[in-house]
């Protein structure tokens, strides 16, 4: 984080917020929505699968927001910003989380379907939220968009051409999205590190278990997150 920049506009870190997250069914996404659930702020959170949603929804209460939402698909995520604006208000951060990544593959390799799937989800979906969520922020004049990006965002890897391929986009959007907010507010593309998640699994198998669990990471990326302001404007950070 930039000189650590609080917005001067914004709460203390620790003041309720309402923070938005998508993909919060499993991985970084329920570890995340359950710390800051924890910590007192009130989530807004979205995800494909009902059954998991509702397993989260009890442990986190009924204050919470959990929908179901494809972020791919712009009409859902239209639908989950107006629930989220008139229940609960204009979000303080949204965290675009959700993604998938593509089975190990050379690029030719990789079926088209399956490629644009990535694509739709990591790069669509988080263009669709902020798509959405964004003018509000603006038209309040303060917020923090975090789009979450990858180590392979930065760099590329052999056989996941199609998920570095989307993490490099949201590092791109995140940069031009940055020089188009107005004072006040901040977009930060954030790596989570290497995590043993379901992600994970699907690249290294069961040596994925040898890193660290998004419920040890979460507490870290939590406070990251609540303290990013307009120091961290279009900085790429890493948990």
């Amino acid at each position: 984080m930039k000189g650590g920049g609080l917005m001067t506009t914004s709460p203390a870190p620790h003041a309720g917020r309402l923070v938005v997250i998508t993909g919060v069914t499993k991985g970084l996404g329920r570890a995340l929505a359950l710390e800051m659930a924890t910590r007192g702020h009130v989530v807004a959170g979205c995800g494909r699968n009902e059954e998991l949603l509702a397993s989260l929804r009890s442990q986190i209460g009924s204050k919470h927001l959990l929908k179901v939402v494809d972020v791919a698909l712009d009409d859902n995520v239209n639908e989950f910003a107006k629930v989220v604006l008139e229940t609960h208000g204009v979000p303080d951060i949204v965290v675009n989380n959700a993604g998938i990544i593509n089975k190990n593959a050379k690029l030719w390799e990789i079926p088209k379907e399956e490629f644009d799937a990535v694509i739709d989800t990591n790069v669509k979906g988080t263009a669709n939220c902020i798509r959405h969520f964004a003018k509000h922020m603006i038209q309040r004049g303060q917020g923090v968009i975090v789009n979450v990006s990858s180590g392979w965002g930065r760099a590329g890897a052999a056989e996941v051409s199609a998920y570095c391929t989307s993490k490099w986009a949201v590092e791109g959007l995140t940069r031009s999205l940055a020089k188009e907010l107005p004072k006040g507010m901040a977009a930060v593309a954030l790596s989570p590190g290497v995590l043993n998640t379901e992600l994970l699994t699907s690249c290294f198998g069961a040596s994925a278990a040898l890193y660290p669990s998004p419920e040890s990471w979460a507490p870290q990326a939590a406070e990251m997150i609540l303290g990013f302001g307009v120091a961290d404007n279009g900085t790429s950070q890493t948990v």
